[in-house]
């Protein structure tokens, strides 16, 4: 429902997927989500992971429609703050040590990155030139590596950049 509701009221556009990898995604967020907080009510837990999946990857105009087909579909449930008491100061402290200012829009979508990496096998950042899209993932490794090293939970992060061009597609996702 939640699927076939978007198609109808929200805008079309190219990177929207209400198809199986979607569900999928969904799924495996509420899988992760029901581990590490194994007596959260689902309907919680669902919700969450619909939101989690589905909302970085809206345009600003359809934010709120989005919010009226969940509030629709999930009329009593009310989220909890997620807790990231460890990782939005390290965020904050990296961007700060990479010379950025680490105002709400940039954590929002440095977290957003976070959740998405949680949940895809891979994904690309897109967007116009000058919206951060590498300083997110820069101070989002920065910030889990430091992370480690605290002993809080995260694994280091090694970044290896390649050209996409210089291999076969196969090579590139992993098939050959």
């Amino acid at each position: 429902n939640t699927y076939k509701l978007c198609s109808e009221q929200l805008s079309s556009q190219d990177h929207y997927d209400y198809g199986m990898r979607a569900v999928i995604a969904v799924l495996r967020a509420a899988g992760n989500l029901k581990q590490r907080y194994p007596d959260e009510d689902e309907s919680v837990l669902i919700l969450r992971s619909i939101t989690d999946v589905n909302q970085p990857k809206f345009l600003s105009p359809d934010l709120p429609l989005f919010a009226g087909i969940l509030s629709d579909l999930f009329p009593s449930v009310t989220l909890p703050t997620p807790d990231y008491e460890n990782l939005l100061p390290a965020i904050v402290s990296c961007a700060e040590k990479r010379g950025l200012q680490p105002v709400e829009n940039f954590i929002t979508k440095t977290i957003q990155l976070y959740e998405m990496i949680l949940v895809r096998h891979g994904l690309m950042l897109v967007g116009y030139s000058f919206g951060a899209k590498s300083s997110m993932w820069k101070v989002l490794a920065d910030a889990l590596s430091m992370m480690s090293a605290q002993g809080q939970g995260e694994l280091k992060t090694r970044v290896s950049c390649i050209n996409p061009k210089s291999i076969t597609m196969g090579q590139l996702y992993g098939f050959t």
